[in-house]
């Protein structure tokens, strides 16, 4: 994720290769990061927030606390810390660094590897105006991005952050009745992800809700209803539904084991 937002900056004119300093204590990870950006890395965290005002935290949510640990010493009220980390609260990471400490969380998802993330964000109470701004700005280039009130981000995570898992299960499906009435595999993969990508963005820039836009392709007695039949019978939009708010509940019971 640390990559593809990288490259999203890069791509969008924000930062250039020599204003971006990465580090990891994997020596593969920083060869990846280093090859996709041209940017500079090192294995010592402490000299990323000595080199930098704004500080991404990529990291596992049970990696939060060490990492903070090891950089609150040279952390200031001059730094920002965007984390992406699920799950670890807002009070938790200033609390760790340092009396107003600004510090934003972001939930994206991994279509930000493609330019085509679905992020949320979440201010602290230290933040200023032009953190949000840089923030709206960073995130916006790798897709789209929205504020919300922190409580929220467990529902942000249940939806769009797990929700790539379920697209992906949704085209392997269709590909599969593709595959079932004759079509040969790599079509019907291609012909559903397609599907999916043409009719997300004609919601995107429709702005037409997602029930009329259904509607313009369910003619009477026609085939699309059949389809539409079958697929309420087996209950697969509860079961959408359900997905959604299982993993939001798990979102919340991470940020507690977490916090």
């Amino acid at each position: 994720m640390a990559t593809a937002l990288a490259k999203g900056f890069l791509s969008a004119g924000i930062v250039t290769s020599k204003e971006i300093l990465a580090s990891d204590v994997a020596s593969q990870a920083l060869d990846s990061f280093a090859a996709a950006t041209g940017s500079d890395t090192c294995n010592d965290n402490t000299e990323v927030v000595r080199n930098a005002h704004v500080i991404i935290l990529a990291v596992k949510p049970n990696c939060v606390q060490p990492v903070l640990e090891q950089i609150k010493s040279v952390f200031t009220p001059e730094h920002l810390l965007i984390s992406i980390a699920a799950g670890v609260k807002l009070e938790s990471i200033q609390q760790a660094l340092c009396p107003g400490a600004r510090v934003v969380r972001v939930m994206p998802n991994t279509p930000a590897l493609a330019g085509a993330s679905a992020s949320a964000f979440a201010k602290g109470d230290s933040v200023l105006p032009e953190d949000v701004q840089l923030t709206a700005r960073l995130f916006g280039a790798v897709g789209e991005v929205v504020e919300v009130k922190e409580p929220l981000l467990d529902a942000v995570t249940g939806l769009s952050g797990s929700g790539p898992a379920y697209i992906c299960l949704v085209i392997e499906a269709l590909s599969d009745g593709g595959v079932a009435a004759g079509l040969p595999r790599d079509t019907a993969i291609r012909l559903a992800a397609q599907t999916v990508l043409g009719t997300a963005k004609m919601v995107l820039e429709s702005g037409m809700h997602p029930a009329a836009l259904r509607d313009m392709v369910t003619s009477p007695g026609g085939t699309t209803i059949e389809g539409l039949h079958q697929l309420e019978k087996a209950g697969v939009r509860a079961a959408f539904i359900s997905a959604v708010r299982a993993a939001a509940e798990k979102s919340q019971q991470l940020g507690k084991s977490h916090s």
